[in-house]
Parts: structure tokens; C-alpha cells; sequence
């Protein structure tokens, strides 16, 4: 059980998340026909917009709002069609949720209108590899930003699927999208990572990124992980993403044991008892340096 540092990251017009006490629970909200674990069901705005408030009253402690598929093989969404996606439920949950609001976009145009819509994060798949734009509007906002390891586009991205040592280099790689972050003038203080599961990386590389989140640590900053429902947690006769919440409980576990600071889950009320268990085993446990012979 590694130790887990505490961060402040500046949020715009709203109090500061304090992440290294209890893990935060990141609620998924995706307002598309056709994302991989609940795609259509939150397509309409006011359906999308009650499934939030929902998932707050459940125990999400942040939103994330996405208009566009990252599945693999999803076809990338112009502007005009991400914003009038979720625009309307941005102005929706305005004054509505009390907890903080993400939008899951990796494109300069709409995270700034969805910054003007009440939104205080930037999940960017991406690690702004696809609009490297988007870093000056997080910094000219302050919006904090996260930065998740990927390689490709998501249409081809298995085809990137090709590591020596996962943990090295997924750690190298967020390495360098932080430098180019701050380069670009966004605080380092307001940057969150993501090691990306199942993003250009097949089953095997996935659960060596999770196995591998201490060597993540020493990017010195706060982590978020999202393994909900993803592929590499089925098995034999897996019947689909709805059936792997049983692995989503386990994969959320192991991360919040590594210590992230952040899960992404679309099953809420589930994944808070989750944390809350995992939680209390952290308070009451660390690794010893050596341990005795015998």
C-alpha cells in the first residue's frame, strides 16, 4: 500500500479541491447515442441533467459531463455537434449541483464554451496531443486540467498498442504532456493525471498500467483513474459492460490501494461503499520498508 500525497488544486469561481484525504468519486454523465457502458441513455438534456443530480445525491463528489465517444473506433464529433450536446445540460445543472462540473473534451473550442457554461475541469483524453490549444484556455481560465496517457486516435488507437514496460513508459509519457502543460502556461498546480486504461493499450498492458500507478507517484501529482466497466475487466461469457461492476469494484479498489485521489465510475452509489471500504483499509494499513525473515 503505497502512501498518498494531499494536493490543492485551484478550481475557477469555486472553492479548491483538497485531494490525499478520502478518494473523490467522479460520477460519468455521457450525453451520446453511442458510448460503450450506457450510450443513449443520457442523451436527452433533462434525463442527463436529473442523472447528475442523481449521482450527486448519491455521493459523487465531481460531474463529468462527455458529449463524444472515446470508445475504440468512434468517430470524432465536429464542434458544433459536441456543444449542442452538452451545452444544454451544463445550463441545466447551473446552480443545480453543488459539486464541481468536468466536461470530457479534448477540443480548445468547446472546453472554453463549456467553461462559460459552469464547467471548472478539463478532461482531456487526449494529454492535448489531438488540440494542443486547449492547454492556453485552461491556463487563461484557470481550469484545472487533466491529462490521460493515450497514443492515437481512438478509431486506431490498438495499433499504438506496443510497450517494453508499461509502467515506465506511461510515466514518462504523462511526464512530457505535464511539461508541455505548463510550457504552454497552465499552473502545475491545476494538473490532474490519468494513466489512461484501455486507451491504446490491450488487457494485458491495462492491468500492468494499474499494477504499476506507485511508479506515478513520482510526477508529484494527483491521480484519477476510470476503470468502470471497461473491456479488460470481462472474461469468458462476459455478457457486456453492465456485468463487469463486479471488476470495476475490484479495479477501483487496487487503484484507490495505490493511491489515486480521484475514481471515474458511472456506477455511483456502488463505487462510494467501494471507496469508503478501501478507504478505511488505507487509514489502517501501510507497507512496512522490509519485512522479517521467517
Amino acid at each position: 500500500m503505497l502512501p498518498r500525497c494531499h494536493y490543492t488544486v485551484p478550481l475557477p469561481d469555486t472553492a479548491p479541491l483538497q485531494l490525499g484525504g478520502r478518494t473523490l468519486v467522479m460520477g460519468i454523465v455521457n450525453v451520446t447515442p453511442d458510448s460503450f457502458s450506457d450510450g443513449g441513455l443520457c442523451l436527452d438534456p433533462d434525463r442527463a441533467a436529473d442523472h447528475a443530480q442523481e449521482m450527486e445525491a448519491a455521493g459523487a463528489d465531481l460531474l463529468d459531463i462527455g458529449g463524444e465517444s472515446t470508445r475504440p473506433g468512434a468517430v470524432a464529433l465536429s464542434v458544433e455537434e459536441e456543444l449542442a450536446r452538452i451545452v444544454p445540460v451544463l445550463d441545466r445543472l447551473a446552480g443545480r449541483v453543488r459539486v464541481p462540473v468536468s466536461v470530457d473534451t479534448y477540443k480548445a473550442e468547446v472546453a472554453r464554451i463549456a467553461l462559460d457554461h459552469g464547467a471548472a475541469i478539463v478532461n482531456d483524453v487526449s494529454g492535448l496531443l489531438y488540440d494542443p490549444a486547449l492547454a492556453a484556455v485552461a491556463a487563461e481560465r484557470g481550469a484545472a486540467l487533466v491529462l490521460m496517457h493515450n497514443r492515437g486516435r481512438s478509431r486506431d488507437m490498438y495499433q499504438e498498442a506496443a510497450y517494453g514496460d508499461v509502467g515506465v513508459e506511461v510515466a514518462g509519457e504523462l511526464g512530457d504532456r505535464i511539461d508541455a502543460a505548463v510550457e504552454a502556461g497552465v499552473a502545475r498546480s491545476g494538473i490532474i493525471i490519468d494513466p489512461g486504461l484501455g486507451f491504446a493499450k490491450r488487457a494485458e498492458h491495462t492491468y500492468a498500467a494499474l499494477a504499476a500507478l506507485g511508479r506515478l507517484a513520482l510526477l508529484d501529482r494527483p491521480l484519477l483513474v476510470g476503470p468502470s466497466r471497461k473491456s479488460f475487466l470481462g472474461g469468458d461469457g462476459d455478457g457486456g459492460p453492465d456485468d463487469r461492476e463486479w471488476g470495476t469494484a475490484a479495479a477501483v479498489t487496487a487503484a484507490v490501494l495505490d493511491g489515486a485521489h480521484i475514481v471515474r465510475v458511472h456506477g455511483v452509489r456502488e463505487m462510494v461503499q467501494v471507496v469508503r471500504v478501501a478507504d478505511r483499509i488505507r487509514a489502517h494499513g501501510a507497507v512496512p520498508e522490509s519485512v522479517p525473515a521467517g
